[in-house]
């Protein structure tokens, strides 16, 4: 018996993560020079890290022989989302701490729920610990929350919940999510994945910190790799009952948030003028995309990220001539979308290099 076969079944069912494709790998395979390749495939921050976050990464690297210490980070963001420290639990990234939240809370003889459509490190997380994955069809593109209580089951532990949802970039109104916590079972919990959160405008944000008094099983995850430009310095964190935190701080990595992260995610959190540049950017280079798009006649989801997602037609055949031509989307037939592919808010010029290539892609008959 080889060792694969030693391997625990529901470990060999998992299909591994897919990234966006690096830039340099496709410098690599079709010889595009680096400094050619526009990527816009993963969300990324186009302005890069904030000058402060920058400037403290530097500082902290005289310190890198010593191991982290969470305790100013997870201070500044008790403070900030006005909680205590003992119900902030950080991540390297928010995949960490959806890990830990399935690490927690299922195993085999449990079931989650998630949406069709929805990130794909839930089911990866969910089927890591040979759980059951109960998958509810989508609604326009997005989570159908009635349908997603209807399949909460007995053996039921976590649902997973993005908002705005990523690959399609749907929003949740508020008041429908805290009506839908309203009625989850008390030991089901609930995962709010706001990854997008700041991308929203201010006028539809709601504190959904101060819901964590009221709703023990809300655990709220949320990133320093959208907007604050940080995704590879890999740093995130949940919001919890004291309770719920203590749980995932008991699977949690030892120093899983390095002394760059710590110093990075700290600073950046005082750069407000990075982050309205950030958002500012973002709601121009939409209105330039969605533009391009509707005047192409191609289908497009309205989103809150910073990304859209348009029906492609042959989405394969369209990326490939993409990236002939030195930009890179996202393609998301895994996600269920064979047609559509999912393309990251840039700066105006990559935006436009993008239109450009995208107009040349369609018009091929080849």
């Amino acid at each position: 018996m080889s060792l694969s076969d030693q391997a625990l079944p529901y470990v060999r069912a998992i299909s591994p993560y897919l990234p966006g494709k690096p830039i340099t790998e496709l410098a690599r395979e079709l010889g595009i020079p680096v400094e050619n390749i526009v990527k816009l495939a993963s969300n990324e921050n186009p302005l890069g890290m904030s000058p402060k976050a920058k400037k403290a990464v530097e500082a902290a690297l005289t310190g890198v022989e010593r191991y982290p210490d969470q305790f100013d980070l997870i201070a500044k963001l008790a403070a900030r989302c006005a909680v205590t420290p003992n119900q902030v639990v950080l991540g390297n990234g928010s995949n960490d701490v959806l890990d830990m939240i399935a690490r927690v809370f299922l195993a085999q003889g449990r079931s989650a729920v998630f949406a069709q459509h929805a990130f794909a490190v839930y089911p990866l997380a969910t089927l890591s610990t040979g759980a059951e994955l109960i998958c509810v069809p989508a609604k326009d593109y997005g989570h159908d929350l009635d349908a997603m209580l209807a399949a909460i089951r007995p053996d039921t532990r976590v649902v997973w919940i993005a908002n705005p949802n990523n690959p399609t970039g749907n929003f949740l109104p508020y008041p429908q999510v805290r009506a839908f916590l309203e009625k989850v079972p008390a030991d089901v919990v609930v995962v709010l994945d706001e990854a997008y959160n700041e991308y929203l405008p201010a006028e539809m944000r709601v504190d959904t910190a101060a819901w964590v008094a009221e709703f023990p099983n809300l655990v709220i995850c949320r990133t320093f790799s959208k907007i604050y430009g940080l995704a590879g310095l890999r740093v995130g964190y949940a919001l919890a009952s004291a309770a719920v935190a203590d749980l995932m701080n008991r699977v949690r990595q030892p120093f899983n948030v390095n002394n760059l992260a710590l110093a990075g995610a700290l600073a950046a959190l005082d750069d407000d003028a990075f982050l309205q540049a950030s958002f500012e950017l973002n709601q121009q280079g939409m209105a330039q995309i969605v533009a391009a798009l509707n005047q192409l006649g191609l289908a497009f989801i309205p989103s809150y990220g910073n990304f859209v997602t348009f029906n492609a037609g042959d989405a394969a055949a369209v990326n490939q001539k993409l990236l002939q031509q030195g930009v890179i989307v996202r393609p998301i037939a895994g996600y269920g979308l064979p047609a559509w592919l999912r393309v990251t808010i840039g700066t105006e010029v990559e935006n436009t290099r993008f239109i450009e290539a995208l107009t040349a892609a369609i018009s091929d008959p080849s």
